[in-house]
């Protein structure tokens, strides 16, 4: 099996979560690759734990690749996904972060995590993207143009609030005035969206919710559309630009811009261990139920 490790930066905590993983998987007949930065970061480390290191590395990742493991917290994650992009290859996280939505391995229990995974014992969760096209192109845009969790626009420079102009499959939904704007997939309706006010949906459901930031208009509710509507945006403010984030991505886009946003032809493969499902999460993480009545 050809593994690919990948990490954004080393950090002290990470150390025995790595140790771990490499002493499982030295145990396997299995041929693993590191992350190029993040192994260069690894092997500065004055660590005996580590001086024994001696792994290929990678800057891409093909489809000769079995399995990508994250190491780091829900970003990790998501910035692990531009490089597996449509190479169908699954990927899991283990989770050195804080709240662990998608890096669902805590660090006590890496063994017989990826044990079972070696022995095929998970189930596969397929998961929704977004694509963004612009109106001038944005070269930034252009090398990896989609989002796991969500996209969003959002003021610059500012504290006056923007309006975002909003059509749906071309037919005009409605202005928001407001901080910004949240696009988001199922995955990512656990995040940015939730905490501002949007709902939280199954993994499985074929929707994407809208969600505005701060709006001016308190008429203005997070809307759940169908992932198959082309999403229309123009956005204008005091001032000539503005913030467009996909997940951890950012970039500057002026007014004149128009972005057109939709299901991306593709889908992310996550790992599922026995024993955990998306409700499991949401009662484990967000203490659904934490009640004393309960």
């Amino acid at each position: 099996m050809k593994i690919a490790i990948f990490g954004k930066f080393y950090r002290k905590n990470l150390e025995s979560s790595i140790v771990t993983l490499l002493r499982v998987l030295g145990n396997k007949q299995t041929e693993i690759y590191f992350d190029d930065q993040f192994y260069t970061s690894i092997k500065a480390q004055k660590n005996s734990n580590f001086k024994a290191f001696n792994f290929k590395t990678f800057k891409r990742l093909d489809n000769s690749y079995d399995l990508l493991i994250s190491i780091g917290g829900d970003g990790t994650m998501l910035r692990a996904i531009t490089y597996v992009r449509d190479f169908n290859i699954p990927i899991v996280g283990i989770n050195t972060g804080r709240l662990g939505f998608l890096a669902t391995i805590q660090k006590d229990n890496i063994q017989n995590a990826i044990e079972d995974i070696l022995k095929g014992n998970y189930r596969i969760s397929e998961r929704s993207l977004l694509t963004i096209k612009t109106e001038p192109e944005n070269e930034s845009l252009l090398d990896f143009n989609v989002a796991l969790n969500e996209i969003a626009v959002s003021r610059k420079n500012t504290t006056s609030m923007i309006t975002v102009e909003t059509y749906l499959n071309n037919e005009y939904l409605t202005s928001y005035w407001a901080d910004g704007l949240i696009i988001s997939t199922p995955t990512g309706s656990t995040g940015y969206s939730l905490s501002c006010g949007g709902p939280v949906i199954m993994p499985d459901a074929d929707g994407f919710t809208l969600t505005p930031i701060a709006p001016h208009n308190l008429n203005a509710r997070p809307l759940v559309i169908p992932d198959s509507t082309e999403i229309k945006l123009k956005v204008s403010g005091r001032e000539d630009s503005y913030l467009v984030s996909l997940d951890s991505r950012i970039t500057t886009l002026d007014n004149n811009a128009t972005i057109t946003i939709k299901k991306a032809d593709f889908k992310i493969k996550m790992i599922e261990l026995e024993g955990e499902s998306f409700i499991h999460t949401l009662r484990k993480k967000l203490l659904w139920g934490e009640d004393k009545r309960n």
